[in-house]
């Protein structure tokens, strides 16, 4: 005990008291999809409500201070148009009934030459596995409903349609199989006839056999200019500008950066400005964090703002006024209002959205992430983590007494952890967990040569990487050997599931919806994603050697395998099959099914990690009142 009320109280690892309980963390769940600002400088935002079983809303920003923000969207819809000035209008549908979701739409502008919506269209009609993609027009005019009509087709696969502001010129991306966007694609641009249709395209970016590129983000400015960004020369995804005349792009600021990630959506925009220069707001990732600036794009140069902000993701302007989607260590994904002085000073930091309002009473609580690199099975090549340490005010551990470890090793494969804040991470350190969250090999964030470490690789450079940064954390004192566990969702669940099969770096291990079957997961994918495995794995024999279903004799540490019934990436027989081999082996498992989840459900499995980590390699008892399941094999 304590011997005074400024000292700490000394407890084991893991059995810390904490108020991040598990349902503090499920009410920190809403998600961004995204924000916009319509032309009066009105602020939406779309969000995703977990407890409103996952519902996506566009959302209005209140009209005056006080007041609450407006939902826009209705609680069933398609794709609809609709007055946002009054909240007694209804949505009307604008595409035709297909009895069914079988024709779906995304990433449109609106079409004011021809007063039509300029979208995606992905149609499932003759082929579920096989869907045919291209870009329509669909005509707002009169009030009947009619076909979209096609502008842009045979290619696989096709976004960011863009137009210039007159309406003449349109942007958009394509890419074909078995690329990825992130891998290689192309940058057209279309222009318009009086009767809508596109007459001519030039390949703007993609077209060299010589340059492997995956430009990305068309955007025109008000001065009929095209940015884009895209990963040519350097590696990195950076700004470029096309000279029209000449059919060239041109650099703005190159910089060993990443000024976007797979699939960016608003990574920068244009603030308004005089003279013939675009002045544009702008966000970079380099070792590890976000940085916020503008590019003056006539002068070359970028100048950096101040916010709170270490993680960065959309950005939209209007006048004088940015918003920026951001996080830190210690806020939680926000949506912010900046407002500049001579687009150099930010004179105003006004955060308009949160993930979680309630999180900030925690703060005392929270371990903050530690960026570490660290070598990998390759000699010169290294990864990166974010470590973060056991934190809490009241207790402290005994001197001689290391931290159980969890790792967690990302879904994706070709996503990244990022050091913002995480409930559900702080639930762990804050009763005496060490936790680490990887970046290996074929993460994004780091550039191409990172990113394409993981091709023909997927199970070997992720698994190797969650290894040595386990071995490394061991090393250097920071965790207990005899503790360390690891956990992932999905294809983070595969490395997870391949690292316990195929290593014994971990003592037990949790997975969530986990990929066991490679060549299952080849059969049964949607057609974005049905070539890019073979891109990972390789041929028939890679899929099958790596596969940890195939391979179920080699597990030999205790697994929670937490599963949706109604997953169709990952069937629940995956699940099954490994629990009941590593039952009849006779290792301690546990299956978790949920009843109607699918891939990536909404149940919060925190309290039984815990507790089937506590129980079988933990040595200390937790401090929540949490009722254990059955652990096979060991009850």
């Amino acid at each position: 005990m304590a011997s005074s009320t400024n000292e700490k109280l000394t407890a084991p690892h893991g059995s810390w008291k904490s108020p991040i309980s598990a349902d503090v963390v499920s009410g920190a769940s809403k998600r961004l999809g995204g924000t916009a600002v319509d032309a009066h400088g009105r602020l939406f935002w779309v969000e995703s409500r977990p407890a409103d079983s996952g519902r996506v809303v566009l959302v209005k920003e209140e009209e005056k201070p006080g007041d609450d923000p407006t939902d826009i969207t209705p609680k069933e819809f398609g794709l609809y148009k609709q007055s946002i000035e009054s909240q007694d209008s209804s949505p009307v549908p604008i595409t035709p009934d297909y009895g069914g979701p079988v024709v779906s739409y995304a990433d449109g502008v609106f079409d004011s030459r021809f007063d039509r919506f300029i979208t995606v269209m992905e149609d499932r009609r003759e082929s579920s596995t096989n869907a045919t993609t291209t870009i329509v027009a669909v005509p707002l005019s009169d009030n009947t409903i009619q076909e979209p009509k096609i502008l842009v087709s045979g290619n696989d696969f096709y976004a960011f349609p863009r137009l210039d502001s007159n309406g003449e010129r349109i942007a958009w991306l394509e890419w074909s199989h078995p690329n990825m966007p992130w891998d290689k694609s192309q940058l057209w641009v279309g222009y318009i006839s009086e009767n809508g249709d596109i007459y001519k395209r030039i390949c703007v970016a993609g077209s060299d056999p010589t340059i492997v590129e995956s430009p990305t983000e068309p955007k025109w400015s008000s001065k009929g200019e095209l940015f884009f960004i895209t990963d040519r020369k350097n590696g990195f995804w950076n700004l470029y500008k096309w000279i029209e005349s000449k059919n060239e792009v041109l650099p703005l600021y190159p910089l060993n950066a990443e000024f976007t990630k797979p699939f960016g959506i608003n990574s920068y925009d244009f603030i308004e400005s005089n003279g013939d220069k675009n002045l544009i707001a702008c966000s970079y990732r380099q070792n590890g964090r976000s940085y916020l600036g503008i590019i003056d794009d006539a002068q070359h140069s970028l100048s950096l703002l101040d916010v709170p902000f270490t993680d960065i993701d959309n950005i939209s302007s209007w006048k004088h006024t940015l918003i920026v989607e951001g996080a830190s260590a210690t806020h939680p994904s926000s949506v912010a209002k900046l407002i500049l002085d001579n687009c150099k000073l930010v004179v105003d930091f006004k955060i308009v959205w949160s993930a979680s309002t309630d999180s900030l009473k925690y703060e005392s609580y929270f371990s903050s992430p530690e960026l570490i690199e660290f070598p990998t099975e390759v000699s010169g090549q290294n990864a990166y983590a974010y470590y973060y340490p056991p934190s809490n005010p009241v207790y402290q551990a005994n001197s001689e007494e290391k931290p159980p470890l969890l790792l967690n090793s990302h879904g994706g494969p070709a996503s990244e952890t990022r050091g913002s804040l995480n409930l559900s991470i702080q639930y762990w350190t804050s009763r005496g967990w060490a936790f680490v969250d990887v970046n290996y090999g074929g993460s994004t964030g780091y550039g191409r040569e990172f990113r394409e470490r993981l091709l023909g690789s997927w199970g070997i450079v992720d698994v190797n990487d969650c290894c040595s940064c386990a071995k490394l954390l061991v090393e250097s004192g920071k965790a207990d050997p005899d503790r360390l566990c690891i956990t992932g969702g999905s294809a983070g669940g595969y490395t997870t599931l391949a690292a316990l099969a195929f290593r014994d770096t971990f003592k037990a291990g949790a997975s969530l919806y986990g990929v066991a079957d490679l060549g299952l997961l080849r059969a049964e994918t949607y057609k974005f994603a049905s070539r890019y495995i073979d891109n990972l794995v390789g041929g028939e024999k890679e899929y099958f050697e790596r596969s940890p279903i195939n391979f179920v004799d080699k597990f030999s540490c205790p697994i929670i395998l937490f599963q949706g019934l109604e997953d169709k990436v990952v069937p629940p027989d995956q699940a099954r099959t490994i629990y009941k081999a590593l039952k009849e082996k006779g290792l301690p498992v546990a299956l978790v099914e949920y009843e109607g989840e699918q891939h990536g459900f909404r149940k919060f499995t925190l309290e039984q990690q815990m507790v089937f980590f506590a129980r079988l390699i933990g040595h200390f008892n937790v401090a929540d009142p949490i009722t254990p399941i059955k652990i096979d094999n060991f009850d």
